[in-house]
This record gives structure tokens, sequence and C-alpha cells, in this order.
């Protein structure tokens, strides 16, 4: 497509195989037709973003105005010892402990 044309010129299957090659998308002859009209509805919208005046916009991280909603950081209730090791899916040699693997210096031991 040159750049700057007046009138936007649709997309040749070739380019659409080329973007589908790019994304390592294998089409078929129909979908890489039902792809070039959609690619070129889209590439049409980006055209159309592309014109606004957006000198006075101030940039956002979101359309929308949130606010983080923090709970209190409060402990809640607690198992206990007997509760913890029903669940565990390890139990150390020595009681009460639960086992778990070794993450630090090797893979070797609980």
């Amino acid at each position: 497509m040159p750049p700057n044309s007046a009138e936007p010129q649709p997309l040749s299957l070739d380019e659409v195989r080329k973007v589908a090659h790019l994304a390592r998308l294998a089409l078929t002859d129909d979908q890489l037709e039902q792809y070039r009209h959609q690619l070129g509805g889209i590439l049409g919208h980006i055209r159309q973003l592309g014109t606004l005046n957006l000198a006075e916009v101030e940039p956002m991280s979101s359309p929308i105005e949130t606010q983080n909603r923090l709970a209190p950081d409060e402990p809640g209730p607690m198992l206990t010892n007997e509760q913890l090791m029903a669940i565990a899916p390890a139990r150390a040699a020595e009681q009460p402990f639960i086992a778990v693997p070794k993450v630090i210096g090797g893979g070797d031991g609980a």
C-alpha cells in the first residue's frame, strides 16, 4: 500500500499471507480472503484514529476512572496444627512440620 495515498488500497492476498506467516498462522484460501477484509477494516480504523487532533488530550492509563480497593491487612481465622497436618501433602519426620521440596542448592531432599 503506497504511503500518503488519498484513497486506501485494499490489502493484497500476498500481504495477508506475509502477515499470516509472521504470526505463524496456516490459513486456507477462504481464511486469507476473510482476513484480508478484516485486516483492511482494522487498518482503516487505525488510519481514521490517526486523523484525530489529540494535542489537548492528557495521556491516561485507562479510559475508566478506577481506584484500587485495598482490604485491611488483618489476620483471619487460623488453622490448628491438627487441621494443617490433615491437609499437608507430606509430613516431615519430626512432628509437627510439613515436608517441602528443597529449592535452594539442589533438588534432592525434603
